[in-house]
């Protein structure tokens, strides 16, 4: 990825992250990868919560204003599907489905949970495996595609993750393909539990090495 490198001069590109948020969402999900992202703002990656709708409704009664409407995607350098409970509703939604114009050649496109029911829908996942939590997972088998019991996978620039708290993986991936994984263990150590920092970033970038290396 170019994005968030220095160029001459000491100018820093900037890099930006669309978090999708739907109705119905997750909360975990958006907040957390956006939360953790977004502790590199100085370093020119920035996260925002992206949504088909001015205000969406989590699944526990949560109202959100959008940060940036859903034609932001086409920009943006990252895309990231959070999950929530009406995500079979939006793959049903052709009209919805087709405001989402993703293109793994230029992004990075990650999803979390039943985000991958949207992957797949979009055709982005063909042959390869995806992560999901354990509710989606006979939906995501269902459109053919299969289910790993880990927390996270990439391949090239397509990353899946399973499990409401695999959404730091989510994040630690992005950070460490647009600034490196130094970037990535000051953020982990940031908001690590005292006294488990040293647990905490290596858990997180023992999981992201070995969803990219599972397939090698």
């Amino acid at each position: 990825m170019p994005c968030a490198s220095t160029l001459k001069g000491g100018a820093l590109c900037k890099c930006s992250v669309a978090v999708v948020t739907f109705d119905g969402f997750n909360e975990l999900d958006s907040f957390i990868a956006s939360a953790l992202i977004n502790r590199c703002r100085k370093d020119g990656l920035e996260a925002f919560v992206t949504t088909p709708t001015p205000v969406v409704t989590s699944m526990n009664g949560v109202e959100v204003t959008g940060q940036r409407p859903m034609e932001f995607v086409t920009e943006a350098d990252v895309v990231l599907i959070g999950s929530g409970v009406r995500t079979r509703d939006v793959v049903a939604d052709d009209r919805l489905i087709s405001r989402l114009p993703l293109d793994p050649s230029r992004q990075l496109v990650g999803a979390q949970c039943s985000g991958a029911l949207v992957l797949a829908r979009l055709g982005l996942l063909d042959s390869m495996p995806a992560c999901t939590d354990a509710k989606s997972r006979p939906f995501v088998e269902a459109v053919g595609v299969t289910v790993l019991d880990v927390p996270f996978h990439a391949e090239g620039n397509i990353a899946t993750a399973g499990g409401c708290l695999a959404s730091q993986y989510l994040a630690t991936w992005v950070i460490t393909r647009t600034l490196g994984e130094d970037a990535a263990r000051d953020v982990l150590d940031y908001v690590a539990p005292v006294g488990e920092n040293e647990e905490t970033v290596e858990r997180a970038l023992r999981a992201v090495r070995a969803g990219e290396a599972a397939l090698r």
